[in-house]
């Protein structure tokens, strides 16, 4: 199967230089990196930043383990840097112990990272995975379930606080990733950071500043890995909200920014000047090999 899927990924690779020369443009990154069916042979490092660069020697997570099944497997993109593979392992051998039989993971980056065909700007890497909402009950599902079942949404209709898919479960697995050294930040729905919040004790709240709000994490949480040690070529992100030395733990701006500024945006001055129109910032789908780190062509050319 291995040797199949290279000759048709090198037979892909070929054909979208060709069409790309003929067009007398670029070929687009995505489209290289998305035929890559394989790992590159070479020591695993991530290289760039996480939503700007690809992965050396990436390791592939089993479809299933003793507490994790891969979900959407017809993607290819349960392949990520060996740290990554080990978080996965031990945070859903965690779950496994406090209620469910362990993790339903999404996906966490194509054999090679790069800029993908569709869905994420990040996971470019190989040090970010969406985990589902899900509880995971079954742990035998079919390729063909693992294709059509769906996760959980968490999030009220009114979008101000969880709803009654939101557990204790679903708390303790959270805070167990954001309590890991390993771990940068951690992506969640709005309700689920102002609901912590609310709930966690005054003396425990440090670890709430890895737990960071954004739309559209309402069926899954996004886990962000610290770029590990002695990799050079990983670009680190800069902190968003204040240092833990001064007690920062984003509740008050979450607060703020959801339920004042993003559902009840404030309306603008009748007298006020209108904003001038920002560049449109080139899309991950747009890059080519010229936009990522130059150790990118040697990830995409190794056999």
């Amino acid at each position: 199967m291995f040797t199949i899927r290279r000759v048709v990924g090198a037979g892909l690779i070929a054909l979208l230089a060709v069409s790309a020369s003929i067009a007398g443009a670029e070929p687009r990154a995505n489209q290289l990196f998305g035929a890559k069916p394989e790992a590159s042979r070479q020591k695993s490092q991530p290289i760039g930043f996480y939503s700007k660069g690809c992965a050396a020697g990436n390791v592939q997570l089993p479809e299933t383990g003793p507490t994790w099944q891969a979900m959407r497997l017809s993607r290819n993109r349960n392949w990520g840097q060996p740290e990554m593979i080990d978080f996965i392992k031990d945070l859903s051998a965690y779950a496994a112990t406090v209620g469910w039989k362990g993790l339903y993971v999404g996906d966490i980056s194509q054999p090679r990272g790069g800029p993908m065909t569709s869905g994420h700007a990040s996971h470019q890497v190989g040090l970010d995975v969406d985990i589902w909402m899900k509880p995971a009950t079954n742990l035998r599902l079919s390729r063909r379930d693992r294709e059509k079942i769906s996760s959980i949404n968490v999030r009220a209709e009114s979008q101000r606080s969880v709803n009654g898919n939101w557990t204790a479960t679903h708390a303790a697995i959270l805070k167990k990733a954001a309590l890991d050294p390993r771990v940068d930040r951690i992506f969640v729905t709005p309700p689920v950071k102002i609901q912590f919040c609310k709930t966690a004790k005054r003396k425990d709240r440090k670890w709430l500043q890895k737990i960071r709000p954004i739309y559209g994490h309402n069926y899954h949480f996004h886990v962000r890995l610290k770029c590990p040690k002695g990799a050079r070529g990983c670009v680190t992100q800069k902190p968003t909200v204040k240092e833990l030395s001064k007690g920062g733990t984003g509740c008050d701006e979450t607060l703020e920014w959801w339920v004042t500024d993003y559902l009840n945006p404030p309306k603008a001055s009748k007298s006020a000047k209108p904003a001038k129109p920002t560049p449109k910032k080139k899309s991950a789908r747009d890059f080519t090999m010229s936009d990522l780190p130059n150790q990118c062509s040697a990830v995409l050319a190794s056999r």
